[in-house]
């Protein structure tokens, strides 16, 4: 069965020996500081990496009105978006700017304009559902940190939390660095090198 908000806030609660949650609206004090912590907390965690969990790319809708200045185009950017990260006309990544929730390049009307961005689908039914077991871990360990303040009044056990968390973090962030395609190590130069008596002439490049 796959994770839910709830199953995150509810495990954390336990972490510092608090009672679980069955909803945001079960009128405890563990519900009602779940439901106030949860989301800001994921969108917090979500939005300090680029997770390949929460990329994602779209294509986007050109504006009827043009920039004021320095730009020749504007584009709506998704509702979902957390962070942006490029904008590609042709395969190709291009100049922009973002301006509110719109994007500006010198993108022509008969361009399709793409977006790769960082998101979080808040009105889906579980938004969850696509966070790796790594992630989850991690956010639970971040919301324990929180509950353990704002329900046990723990301090204490707060911190200790905490820096789990930030271990647990660096760990999460390492395991989804590794969900692309490896990079190929060329070795001509080692070739060239090898009777070399001196091993700081070796180099390699790192093709993408």
């Amino acid at each position: 069965m796959a994770t839910t908000d709830i199953d995150i806030c509810a495990r954390a609660l336990i972490m510092i020996g608090a009672e679980p949650i069955t909803s945001f609206a079960d009128g405890t004090t563990e519900s009602k500081v779940s439901s106030n912590l949860y989301t800001d907390t994921i969108k917090n965690l979500i939005s300090s990496y680029r997770w390949r969990f929460a990329s994602k790319q779209s294509q986007l809708s050109r504006l009827t009105d043009a920039p004021d200045a320095i730009w020749d185009s504007a584009y709506q950017l998704p509702s979902d978006m957390l962070s942006l990260h490029t904008i590609i006309v042709n395969d190709k990544p291009i100049k922009y700017n973002r301006y509110g929730d719109m994007a500006y390049c010198n993108a022509t009307s008969t361009d399709k304009v793409y977006a790769d961005y960082t998101y979080y689908d808040e009105g889906a039914t579980n938004p969850a559902i696509f966070f790796p077991a790594y992630f989850i871990y991690t956010a639970e360990l971040t919301l324990a940190s929180l509950f353990a303040f704002a329900v046990a009044q723990n301090t204490e056990l707060s911190v200790a939390l905490e820096q789990k968390a930030g271990r647990q973090l660096a760990f999460a962030r390492n395991m989804d660095s590794q969900q692309n395609t490896t990079k190929k190590f060329v070795t001509s130069r080692f070739i060239n090198a090898r009777n070399s008596k001196s091993s700081s002439q070796l180099e390699g490049i790192v093709e993408e």
